[in-house]
């Protein structure tokens, strides 16, 4: 019983983890293709970096 409660709370925490880093994102992005072969982790990255400098404009402040 123990045993199984802890991995629960480990799975979330782990789930978490992924959620507030962003590191669950790029599985969701490689789940959205539909073509093509997905970009690796690294250009990934890249992308959604050079992404947010291109709508840097968009900000109040």
């Amino acid at each position: 019983m123990r045993s199984a409660a802890l991995r629960r709370i480990l799975r979330q925490l782990h789930w978490y983890i992924r959620e507030f880093t962003g590191e669950a994102e790029y599985d969701r992005y490689r789940a959205r293709l539909t073509d093509g072969p997905p970009p690796t982790r690294r250009e990934y990255e890249r992308m959604r970096a050079r992404h947010r400098e291109d709508q840097a404009h968009n900000r109040c402040c």
